[in-house]
């Protein structure tokens, strides 16, 4: 069989690994065969590439040291990272993240992120996929990738980026598009990546848009989001396609500016009217802003173009559940459980379902599923909803351990501190209810129901100052809470009359 055939074979199937080792062997007796080597370096390539357009987040350093400057005070609907009271007045029936966002259907990259304004702010929120904080750097995290990668070489870095000829590579696109993508996402060498993407659109005379999104790329990488911007839309002006204008609407996301995004979605819904990539992108956006019915709809849009997308499948299940409608959220997540996703998450929401569509006998199924499946992330919130179970039937004491096991699996879930704080709240232990209390509202300052259960317990204990204050952050989370507005009028009175 000939070599060249085999790891050709190798590469289609991908396997990479075996595809590199099949190149190396046929590069020690020629070196110079640049088939072979463009191969190698795509096969590698692979090995570490990621979805920048997916998978990117923004970490401490992204977040803290960030030189835009943005209005500290947005108007309502025009920022991703104020919560605005449209959004917020939804927690009576959709709970928020610990950033204070709406809960998502699917957890996504920065679904849950929040922009701390300080680095004390930032380095005190836990970080995890349950919640809020974070990661320490995007460069750094790409930086490990790289190195990790040329572990795998027992001679070193394939290509040697201190000696390599930038220039004669970048006349030949067929090649230089290959060593751009080795450059950039397995060797995470930006300066090299972007000399080598200049020079190749200098010598295409400024008229290959493959070379400008290279750039823009580059650019992003680095944080420079305005020339990215520009090279984006010169890319689009030569050759309209689906990822330039994904990569344009993160930059519009990263600078805080939702409805330029939206203006670019829907630009580019003109020109591949239908995408489900495009489609995506609104209602994640919408649903962002807290614009959760729009939201739904842009998600029911993608599932007429891809009725196995399964993202719009969980977020319009996800609506459906808290539009008081379990029902048809269950018909929602039983597709999913038909697609082959059958992970703790999916089964702890197929329980709630068929618990408050009094399906009974199927819900203690789903969720001893739950728990078999669960990891240490999910653990906590699958025994959180088994207590709330236990609540339903009127087993209290099955709710204290459920509440404690949730704790044991995440020390930082702030609701299972809250509604321990209650339980202990009924049973009159008001020193043990006001320390779970008084952990649920430091852990989730954006959770109206910690501050409200702290605020009431204050007032019955005589602690009128602190209830005060309470109630007011309660009403700043929620400002459309009646049980926080009519304690608040109680507290007025009873100040008036002093």
């Amino acid at each position: 069989m000939d070599p060249l055939w085999q790891a050709l074979d190798l590469y289609r199937r991908h396997k990479f690994e075996k595809c590199v080792e099949v190149c190396s062997q046929i590069l020690e007796n020629n070196p110079y065969d640049e088939a072979v080597w463009s191969l190698k370096t795509r096969a590698l390539t692979e090995q570490v590439q990621v979805d920048d357009i997916e998978a990117d987040e923004e970490g401490i350093v992204d977040v803290v040291l960030d030189d835009n400057t943005i209005r500290a005070v947005p108007r309502p609907g025009t920022s991703l990272r104020a919560v605005s009271a449209s959004s917020s007045s939804t927690q009576a029936f959709r709970p928020s993240s610990a950033s204070g966002r709406p809960l998502s259907g699917v957890a996504r990259p920065g679904t849950d992120s929040g922009r701390p304004g300080t680095v004390d702010q930032a380095l005190k929120t836990p970080r995890t996929a349950r919640t809020a904080r974070p990661v320490s750097a995007t460069s750094g995290r790409f930086v490990r990738l790289g190195t990790a990668s040329m572990l795998t070489q027992s001679d070193g870095p394939f290509i040697n980026l201190a000696r390599l000829n930038i220039g004669k590579y970048s006349s030949r696109p067929a090649v230089a598009k290959a060593l751009f993508d080795y450059i950039f996402h397995h060797e995470n060498s930006i300066r090299e990546a972007m000399e080598l993407a200049s020079q190749a659109l200098q010598a295409s005379k400024y008229e290959d848009w493959f070379w400008k999104v290279c750039m823009g790329k580059c650019y992003f990488r680095l944080g420079m989001f305005r020339d990215a911007e520009a090279q984006f839309k010169s890319a689009l002006k030569q050759q309209p396609m689906i990822t330039t204008y994904l990569q344009l609407a993160k930059i519009s996301v990263r600078m805080d500016q939702p409805l330029a995004a939206l203006e670019v979605f829907r630009t580019g819904l003109d020109m591949f009217p239908g995408d489900v990539h495009l489609l995506t992108g609104v209602a994640r956006i919408q649903e962002a802003l807290g614009n959760l019915s729009l939201s739904a709809k842009y998600y029911k849009s993608v599932l007429n173009e891809d009725s196995t997308h399964i993202e719009a499948i969980a977020c319009i299940g996800m609506n459906h559940f808290y539009s008081d409608q379990p029902e048809l959220s269950l018909r929602f997540y039983r597709r999913l459980l038909q697609m082959g996703v059958g992970t703790a998450e999916l089964y702890n929401n197929l329980g709630l379902c068929c618990f408050y569509a009094q399906q009974y006998d199927m819900t203690l199924t789903c969720f001893q599923r739950a728990l078999a499946l669960a990891t240490d992330e999910a653990l906590a919130d699958v025994w959180y909803n088994v207590g709330h179970l236990a609540l339903g039937i009127g087993d209290v004491n099955l709710a204290y351990q459920c509440f404690r096991l949730a704790l044991s699996a995440n020390n930082d879930h702030a609701e299972s501190y809250n509604n321990l704080g209650v339980l202990e709240m009924r049973k009159g232990r008001t020193e043990q209810a006001r320390a779970y209390l008084q952990t649920a509202a430091s852990l989730a300052p954006n959770m109206f129901e910690a501050h409200y259960n702290y605020s009431s317990l204050s007032e019955k204990t005589g602690d009128l100052q602190t209830s005060y204050v309470l109630v007011q952050r309660s009403l700043s989370t929620f400002p459309t809470h009646s049980d926080s507005r009519d304690l608040l009028q109680q507290l007025q009175k009873h100040f008036q009359h002093m």
